[in-house]
């Protein structure tokens, strides 16, 4: 693999949002895609999501030139070059999966979708550690521009040039930072957003007029509590709790986003979070 050509095989195990949207990148860029996921209606309907971006890219002149397949045995993914695991962000969950991995295709390279998890603790769980690397996509991912590169403290520094060649042949812009908590991208995202939920709170303006501040005064593309609502609330949530664990009481999450996630408002996947979102198609 050099850094400017993707690997002929790339396995992404999870066909959520994030899962789908790695897949649709990758086969956007010529790559061939297997996609693993738990059960047969978990493929299909991972398919179609897959296949309803892909139709969008299409109406933008955007084809993708990698063939796609769904599996449900781990068995399919020996033959990868590239593995990505985009599971729930629950430690011992992508710690288990990336271990099976591991010993399933010995010659592929793996990476973690994780947004805040340390990637070194992941990589110490594996029989090599050097083979670990953080590729963290960002939501949606086929309209995203970024992928935050981790490099854990025992990633291999040609894995690290292999992956800044792999975000490029993507067409996306990597970032390469240092293992650390929440990174640089979910660490200062959730501090914003975290700032933001208490001055809703407080009373101090609305949502609409939160987010207008930095919109328009900060030129961000989405404000604080809106993407919050697109992230979900209780992804939001958990890393806050994890950033308060290993940096202190300024992420300590505000007593709103526990009452919201609480009464089942995370987002727009649930239609409502800070924002309502049940007209929305």
């Amino acid at each position: 693999m050099t850094k400017d050509v993707l690997p002929a095989s790339i396995g992404v195990i999870g066909a959520g949002r994030m899962g789908a949207g790695i897949a649709h990148a990758f086969l956007l860029g010529g790559a061939d895609v297997v996609v693993l996921e738990g059960s047969d209606d978990a493929a299909i309907a991972g398919r179609e999501r897959i296949e309803r971006s892909l139709a969008k890219s299409a109406e933008r002149g955007q084809t993708a030139h990698g063939d796609l397949r769904m599996a449900t045995d781990r068995e399919a993914l020996t033959r990868c070059g590239l593995v990505i695991e985009a599971v729930p962000e629950d430690a011992e969950l992508k710690a288990q999966v990336l271990g099976d991995v591991a010993g399933l295709a010995p010659g592929a390279v793996l990476a973690t979708n994780t947004s805040s998890l340390s990637v070194t603790a992941l990589a110490d769980r594996l029989p090599d550690p050097t083979r670990l690397i953080g590729l963290h996509f960002f939501n949606p991912v086929p309209s995203s521009s970024l992928v935050e590169i981790v490099v854990a403290d025992t990633t291999a520094d040609d894995l690290v040039r292999a992956a800044q060649g792999w975000v490029a042949a993507i067409g996306k812009t990597a970032v390469t930072v240092r293992d650390s908590p929440g990174f640089a991208s979910s660490r200062l995202g959730v501090a914003i957003a975290l700032e933001a939920m208490r001055m809703l709170d407080e009373g101090v303006a609305t949502a609409e007029d939160i987010d207008t501040a930095m919109t328009l005064g900060y030129r961000h593309p989405v404000g604080p509590l809106r993407t919050t609502d697109l992230v979900g609330l209780d992804v939001r949530l958990a890393i806050a709790e994890h950033l308060e664990q290993e940096l202190g009481p300024r992420f300590a999450p505000p007593q709103v986003l526990r009452d919201k996630v609480a009464a089942g408002h995370l987002g727009r996947k649930t239609g409502q979070g800070f924002y309502d979102w049940t007209t929305e198609k």
